[in-house]
């Protein structure tokens, strides 16, 4: 019965501990794991995606990105997210990149937007992604991905930094 007790006893305090530490597996563990897929399905977008129009290569640099000829638009049934991966799958509905109800309509990796068949990708949209391209450019795709997962359990999605300045884009190139 004692040894009952003290595995009881061991496995709560590991419960415990386990979820206290749970922003350290989510950094060492999960993020390692997201960013090397992502850096996959970037390579894959440059493959695969056609290249900018000349309007929005023009768009492109207004918005500031360097080198706006590697930039890709992939047309998919489904924004791509790992979930053959279970817990980054779990990860992904916790901070509400997928799930019941949840529609993904574009999201950039690295110089590849991604962008789901049906959505219409006018130039204030367009011009969203691209700044999320500018922020990659700007930084790394690791960090960026770091950053926007920090940001999305701190502030959540409409008041996270990177989504802010990008709605700024939006904005500022809303069609009238």
């Amino acid at each position: 019965m004692r040894a009952i007790k003290l595995l009881l006893l061991l496995l709560f305090v590991s419960g415990i501990v386990l979820f206290l530490s749970y922003e350290k597996i989510v950094s060492d563990v999960l993020l390692p794991q997201y960013i090397d897929w992502a850096y996959k399905i970037d390579k894959k977008g440059q493959q695969e995606g056609t290249a900018l129009s000349a309007d929005q290569l023009i768009l492109a640099t207004e918005i500031g990105i360097k080198h706006p000829e590697k930039v890709r638009l992939v047309y998919i049934d489904e924004i791509p997210f790992p979930r053959d991966n279970y817990a980054l799958k779990v990860l992904g509905e916790a901070l509400g990149f997928i799930g019941e109800g949840i529609v993904n309509n574009a999201q950039a990796f690295g110089y590849s937007i991604y962008i789901r068949n049906g959505y219409p990708l006018d130039t204030p949209k367009l011009a969203h992604e691209l700044v999320h391209v500018l922020q990659i450019e700007r930084s790394s795709l690791d960090s960026i991905i770091r950053q926007h997962i920090s940001d999305l359990a701190t502030y959540g999605y409409d008041n996270a930094p990177l989504e802010v300045e990008a709605f700024k884009a939006n904005n500022a190139y809303k069609e009238e």
